[in-house]
């Protein structure tokens, strides 16, 4: 038996309007106000949250961690190996044990179906942590780490992507501009741009709100004018490590060096990651794609990222706020 998701589930950014993502970024402005003065106040006490990840994580693991401990929730993480999910238990019946257990459930997995499945079986609100089609709690922490450093109207925003367009983090931050009416740039080889019909969603969206779009294989226009330059990883989490040789041969033209953010002609113009990042030589890809490319850190040069044009790390931070933004409109209002 399925029945309809719960309306508090996010599966995907498309699921929230222009409205419900303004009061989610306001409310996470005044959540991270309240913790930084010491006035939080813990909503979610008798709350439990299972956070079910298929693939490893840093940052969304903890900042759903540190987001419900900080407003009184319990915790369960069921890592990779630490369930029977999709082995000797079907997706169906592990959500519909789950949404017995738990008042939520985070999944961070491989496809974006195992989610929707979750979604229809658990009976109580899932969150998209990650899939392969779709990040929209990232995009919510982009959004609003982009406000605190811009001092217009969100509007008034103009942010760049460049490198692999046909990425989940790529997806979410064009329809998430698009739906709050934002100027988003995607720059990425032909082969590597957002599929069709993210970029039709995008447009329909942008037609109520106002927002201009644009995705092109040119960089160099695309961050004319741009606030934010923001780039990913070139080879996703989960991806065959022989992937590298053909990225490093479509995306080093849009690898992000002091040119690129010299080029919007901007002042104040900022760089943004999602991280994990490439930039040095200092991880175990790093060395190898330096001993096999010559290159010395990928998508993101060290100059930059280690610039103070960088805001990387109040980005990551971001990603707490924003989610337990998340689940106290869930589960507290």
């Amino acid at each position: 038996m399925t029945s309809r998701p719960d309306p508090r589930s996010l599966l995907q950014d498309l699921d929230l309007d222009k409205q419900q993502l303004l009061d989610l970024l306001t409310l996470a402005a005044q959540l991270k106000r309240d913790k930084q003065h010491g006035d939080e106040l813990p909503r979610l006490r008798g709350k439990n949250i299972v956070l079910v990840f298929e693939k490893n994580s840093t940052r969304t693991r903890c900042s759903f961690e540190v987001a419900a401990y900080d407003q009184g929730g319990q915790v369960t993480y069921l890592g990779p190996e630490w369930s029977h999910l999709g082995r000797e238990e079907s997706v169906a019946d592990t959500a519909r044990v789950l949404g017995r257990m738990f008042d939520c459930i985070a999944l961070r997995g491989h496809a974006q179906d195992t989610l929707e499945q979750f979604a229809e079986h658990a009976g109580v609100p899932v969150w998209n942590a990650l899939t392969d089609v779709w990040h929209p709690t990232q995009s919510l922490a982009d959004v609003l780490t982009m406000t605190e450093h811009h001092g217009g109207d969100v509007e008034d925003i103009a942010f760049c992507f460049t490198g692999d367009g046909h990425s989940n983090i790529a997806r979410s931050l064009l329809v998430t501009g698009a739906l709050l009416g934002m100027d988003v740039r995607v720059a990425a080889p032909a082969g590597l741009q957002p599929p069709p019909d993210v970029v039709a969603a995008a447009e329909a969206a942008a037609r109520s709100s106002g927002a201009r779009l644009m995705v092109t294989d040119d960089l160099y226009p695309a961050v004319r004018g741009a606030d934010f330059v923001y780039t990913d990883v070139w080879v996703s989490m989960g991806e065959p490590d022989d992937a590298w040789a053909a990225r490093v041969r479509s995306l080093l033209p849009y690898r992000v060096t002091d040119d690129v953010p010299n080029a919007s002609n901007r002042f104040g113009v900022r760089f943004m990651h999602c991280l994990p990042a490439i930039h040095n030589r200092g991880t175990v890809i790093g060395a190898s794609l330096h001993q096999q490319f010559g290159l010395d850190g990928a998508e993101v040069a060290e100059e930059v990222f280690e610039s103070k044009r960088s805001i990387v790390f109040g980005q990551a931070e971001n990603r707490m706020h924003t989610i337990k933004a998340l689940l106290v409109r869930a589960l507290a209002e």
